[in-house]
């Protein structure tokens, strides 16, 4: 059981565009779930299209695993994910952790991001950007 965690942080460590659903499959219950800030979605057809839209949206997104921490069938994966905006755009990163369950078969039963959302891409546009930062100057002590 103590490598269902490691096994799944190098799947997201080396996740292409070239991965097909069935490679998903090998990681992930018929019904698991996956949500993060944006989105909660079932099943691995639809997990699937989650990171097959990341692949059509951005460029040259990437996971790296820093951190991995489990205990039973929970672990926590702390990663920094790098993606550009577009071809000539620069590099961007944030951080973020993962909460995972596995099923006694080694499979993903849930898997919940955590990071910040508003600081890492609400901020970033234009006019929302402004507002969240003026919010944030308010209520800071």
């Amino acid at each position: 059981m103590k490598h269902y965690a490691q096994n799944y942080g190098d799947f997201f460590q080396t996740l292409t565009k070239e991965h097909t659903q069935e490679h998903y499959e090998n990681f992930f219950d018929v019904n698991s779930t996956f949500e993060d800030p944006f989105q909660k979605v079932q099943g691995t057809d639809a997990i699937y299209k989650v990171f097959a839209n990341m692949y059509k949206t951005l460029y040259e997104p990437q996971f790296k695993v820093s951190e991995v921490m489990q205990q039973g069938l929970v672990a926590y994966l702390k990663w920094d994910f790098t993606f550009r905006l577009s071809p000539n755009d620069v590099q961007h990163s944030f951080e973020g952790v993962s909460r995972v369950e596995f099923g006694e078969d080694a499979k993903v039963l849930s898997h919940v991001d955590y990071w910040d959302a508003a600081f890492n891409v609400y901020e970033k546009i234009p006019l929302v950007g402004g507002l969240l930062r003026l919010i944030k100057r308010r209520l800071h002590a």
